[in-house]
């Protein structure tokens, strides 16, 4: 039986280059933070135990990850910040009288994957090695951890940028940082290790050297694809992560069965689930917990936020905007609208320039509309409003809130109200 399976995400960054008022661990990317994506490729090994090392700010960690069921318990404070040897040696205290191996990760890093992560475990476990590191090479390798074999091609030592000789420097192989140790050497170890040297932290990657010099084993994995492995500290190096991770989600609909018409010009939010058989239109933007069924066509230039559910075959159009709106099977928005707050019931037609005006200045309110309802362009509906099955506006109608229009009647006006037809002669 394998050894117990652990991860600890080191996820203590404050960011200063960034310019935000966050941690950088905690920067949306696509609907979630930067952390969620680590977070969720560790949990693809099913581990015992995830750990996430905050530094300050925690407050923003704390929040960010609750939606994804990490609890305070999870989480475990690094302060002051001494390097990456002491975030990994603070998370010992949440994992005391545990055993196994420990995959050592980090918030900042949101591409890596699943694939990745059991290779990596899977070499540590056939090699019996007590460190198994992932490496890649770099065309310009500036700023990492040199990886130095020895004549046997196993690796003897790393040797971070600031230590490094210009021999050294030489080295396009280099630390990823990605690592599975074992657990207690690794804690035992990194509790001994001091601060001398350049940057005056507890450097993680000393652990390779103590161990050759125990006559134990140091595993490496040069992965193929160093994109697995981007981080960021700049607003360039993040533009980097979100275009991948961009490219990542278009990818997985279009694999799926989506029709993505033009990839260049659409943004679509990890959380987002879209049915096989859907159409997606160009310069569309889909946010946040939406839903849309097969049959459905978004766009072109067309914003659906959080909230949205679009049943089987309804349509969002041109510069038509939605939040919180469920959309019935066949329903359509096509132009110019938007839609907050409301439901609208199947075969429904929203007429171009319609506006649910959902908000007061102090609380959201509702719009229903039912089935097969004919709402005329330019119709402003001033909720909370109700709009009955087969029921009509007409062009221009401004409906006030609290509007009730029955089953079938036609309102018209500013503010609209109910047209009578008049009796017919005797």
């Amino acid at each position: 039986m394998s050894a117990p399976l652990h991860a600890v995400i080191l996820a203590a960054g404050e960011g200063t280059r960034l310019g935000g008022a966050v941690p950088k661990v905690v920067t949306p990317l696509w609907g979630r933070p930067s952390a969620a994506y680590t977070l969720l490729a560790a949990r693809s090994l099913d581990p015992a135990r995830v750990i996430v090392v905050a530094g300050k700010r925690r407050e923003f960690l704390d929040e960010a990850l609750a939606p994804y069921g990490v609890s305070n318990e999870d989480i475990v404070q690094q302060d002051p910040a001494r390097g990456t040897g002491d975030a990994v040696l603070t998370a010992r205290s949440a994992l005391a009288g545990r055993t196994g191996h420990l995959v050592v990760l980090y918030g900042d890093c949101p591409l890596v994957t699943p694939e990745l992560l059991e290779t990596l475990v899977a070499e540590h476990r056939s090699h019996a090695a007590v460190i198994t590191l992932l490496t890649v090479s770099l065309a310009d390798p500036t700023g990492y951890g040199r990886i130095v074999r020895d004549d046997g091609g196993l690796v003897a030592e790393i040797v971070e940028q600031a230590d490094a000789s210009a021999t050294v420097r030489e080295i396009d192989e280099v630390n990823t940082g990605v690592w599975v140790i074992d657990m207690p050497w690794a804690f035992e170890q990194l509790a001994q290790l001091g601060t001398d040297n350049a940057q005056g932290e507890v450097y993680l990657t000393d652990l390779a050297a103590r161990a050759r010099a125990e006559g134990l084993s140091v595993a490496a994995v040069r992965w193929h694809d160093p994109t697995d492995v981007v981080g960021f500290n700049t607003q360039a190096e993040l533009g980097v992560v979100r275009r991948v991770l961009r490219q990542r989600i278009l990818e997985g609909h279009a694999a799926a069965g989506v029709e993505i018409v033009d990839p260049d010009t659409t943004f679509i939010d990890a959380e987002v689930e879209i049915e096989p058989g859907a159409r997606i239109l160009p310069c569309t933007m889909i946010e946040g917990q939406t839903r849309i069924a097969s049959g459905c066509e978004v766009g072109p230039f067309s914003h659906v936020r959080t909230g949205t559910v679009m049943e089987a075959g309804s349509a969002i159009g041109n510069f038509t905007e939605t939040k919180k709106t469920t959309l019935g099977a066949g329903a359509k928005a096509k132009h110019l609208t938007y839609l907050g707050d409301a439901v609208v019931g199947p075969k429904s037609n929203i007429g171009a320039g319609t506006i649910t005006a959902n908000y007061d200045g102090t609380h959201k309110h509702a719009t229903t509309i039912g089935a097969g309802v004919f709402v005329g362009s330019g119709t402003v509906i001033v909720a909370p409003a109700q709009i009955d099955d087969g029921a009509t506006t007409g062009a221009g109608a401004i409906l006030t809130g609290n509007s009730h229009v029955g089953p079938g009647e036609v309102w018209v006006g500013v503010p609209a109200k109910p047209l009578h037809k008049p009796e017919p002669s005797a």
